[in-house]
C-alpha cells in the first residue's frame, strides 16, 4: 500500500493553527505532523498534544529549542544592536528563521512534501517564515492558508472552530483574544482596540511587565559581565542563555521596563500597531551599548553605527540568511574579542541608568581624557588638524 505525502504544519495548539490543521485534512490528501518549537513561549505541551490528538494527528513534536534561540539569534542580534524604526526590538521577527530551519529538518527527516504555517495574509510573518523555508528547503512546497482559503473574516473562522469542536479561548474581559505572540526574548499583542492608534492601550494587555507606576518605590542595582560581546553572569552568576534571560526579564519586568508602543511599517507597506515587551531584551541592549563605549575604538563603533538600521531592517523584512546579512553580521563581530567586561545598571519605575563601566581594556584611556595636565595627549597637534579641516569644507 502506497504511504500518505505528508505535511509538517508549525502548529502552537491554539485557535489558528488548529484550525489550519482541520483546513489541512480537509483539503490535502496528507497526513499532517504537527511540529512545535519550544522558544520560551508560554506552552502547555499536554494540551498541544491533545489538540492534535482529537485529529488523528499521529506525529506531534515538540522541540527545546530556547538555548540555541538566545545563543545564536537573540545574541548576535543584541551585538548588532538591532532596532527596527527606532524602537523594536524585533522580538518576533528574530524567532521566525530558527522556526523555519528547524520545520524544515522535520520536513526532510519525515519526508514531507510540504510545510505549512499559521501567519496572516497581511503580516510579516509569511515572509519570514517562508524565506527560511526556502533557503533551507527551496524544493519543498509551501502551504500558506491564509493566503488560499474562502474564510473572510476573524468570524468565519471562529464559526469554522465552533463547528469542529475547536476551543476558542477568551481574553480577561471575555472576548475572542487579541493576537498575540510570545518567546523568551518578548511578547507582542495587536488587534481589536489596539487597531486604532487613537486608543489607549489597556493595562491588562501587559504580560510581563507592570506599569512604572506600580513598580517598586526602591531602585534594583545589577551586573551584567560580557565576554567576547555576549553576557555570561548576572549578578556574578554564571547562566546558560535562555536562564540568563530568563533572569533579565524578571528584574527588568517587576520594574516597568521594556514596553513599546508602536505604529511600524510592515514590509508589505501596511502600517499596523503593536504593544511589545522585551524587559531583558532592552537591559542587554543597554549594557551592551555600555560596555562597548570603553572596549571598542571610534572607528568600529561608528562603522556598526552605520549598518545598525540596515542590519535591522534586514531582520525585519526576513532577510536572516540573507549574503547581506552575513556580511554585516561579520562586521558587527569584527572586534567582539575585545568586548569583553562589566556594566553595573539601577532600575527604577520604567528608567535604566548606567551606574558604571568596567573593564580591562585599554580602549579608554583616563589619563589621556583627565583634565588633570599630563604627558599622554599632545594638545600643539590639534591646530594642525583643525587647519586640515577647515581645507576639507570647501572640497
Amino acid at each position: 500500500m502506497k504511504s500518505r505525502k505528508r505535511i509538517v504544519l508549525a502548529y502552537s495548539g491554539g485557535l489558528d493553527t488548529s484550525i489550519i490543521l482541520k483546513w489541512l485534512q480537509e483539503n490535502y490528501n496528507a497526513e499532517v505532523i504537527c511540529y512545535t518549537a519550544d522558544i520560551g513561549q508560554e506552552i502547555n505541551r499536554k494540551k498541544i498534544i491533545s489538540n492534535a490528538k482529537k485529529f488523528g494527528v499521529k506525529n506531534i513534536i515538540i522541540k527545546d529549542l530556547k538555548d540555541i534561540f538566545i545563543k545564536d539569534y537573540v545574541f548576535p542580534m543584541i551585538r548588532g544592536h538591532a532596532v527596527y524604526e527606532g524602537v523594536y526590538l524585533l522580538g518576533t521577527s528574530i524567532a521566525r528563521p530558527l522556526i523555519a530551519k528547524d520545520q524544515i529538518r522535520i520536513a526532510k527527516k519525515y519526508k514531507a512534501y510540504a510545510v505549512s504555517h499559521g501567519a496572516t495574509g497581511k503580516g510579516n510573518d509569511q515572509i519570514r517564515f517562508e524565506l527560511g523555508y526556502h533557503y533551507f528547503g527551496p524544493k519543498i512546497k509551501i502551504i500558506a492558508p491564509w493566503r488560499i482559503w474562502k474564510f473572510k473574516s476573524r468570524t468565519d473562522l471562529i464559526n469554522y472552530a465552533k463547528k469542529n469542536g475547536i476551543p476558542v479561548p477568551k481574553d480577561k474581559k471575555g472576548a475572542p483574544p487579541f493576537s498575540i505572540d510570545d518567546n523568551l526574548f518578548h511578547t507582542s499583542t495587536e488587534g481589536k482596540v489596539l487597531e486604532n492608534p487613537k486608543n489607549f492601550a489597556p493595562e491588562f494587555i501587559y504580560q510581563r511587565t507592570i506599569s512604572p507606576e506600580k513598580a517598586p518605590d526602591k531602585p534594583t542595582f545589577l551586573s551584567i559581565n560580557f565576554r567576547s560581546g555576549d553576557p555570561i553572569e548576572v549578578n556574578k552568576k554564571k547562566l546558560p542563555p535562555a536562564k540568563l534571560l530568563e533572569k533579565l526579564n524578571q528584574l527588568a519586568g517587576k520594574n516597568g521596563i521594556g514596553r513599546v508602543d508602536l505604529v511600524e511599517n510592515r514590509f508589505l507597506g501596511i502600517k499596523s500597531r503593536g504593544i511589545y515587551e522585551t524587559p531583558g531584551g532592552t537591559l542587554l541592549i543597554h549594557a551592551h551599548r555600555a560596555i562597548e563605549t570603553v572596549t571598542l575604538d571610534k572607528e568600529t563603533m561608528h562603522k556598526k553605527e552605520n549598518i545598525m538600521s540596515r542590519y535591522a531592517e534586514l531582520i525585519y523584512n526576513g532577510y536572516w540568511y540573507s549574503k547581506e546579512r552575513f556580511k554585516l553580521q561579520k562586521i558587527v563581530d569584527l572586534k567582539k574579542n575585545k568586548v569583553n567586561g562589566t556594566v553595573k545598571l539601577k532600575l527604577y519605575k520604567g528608567n535604566i541608568t548606567i551606574v558604571s563601566r568596567q573593564t580591562k581594556s585599554s580602549a579608554y584611556s583616563q589619563k589621556k581624557v583627565s583634565f588633570e595636565e599630563n604627558k599622554t595627549f599632545n594638545k600643539s597637534n590639534v591646530e594642525k588638524f583643525i587647519n586640515f579641516h577647515k581645507k576639507k569644507l570647501r572640497s
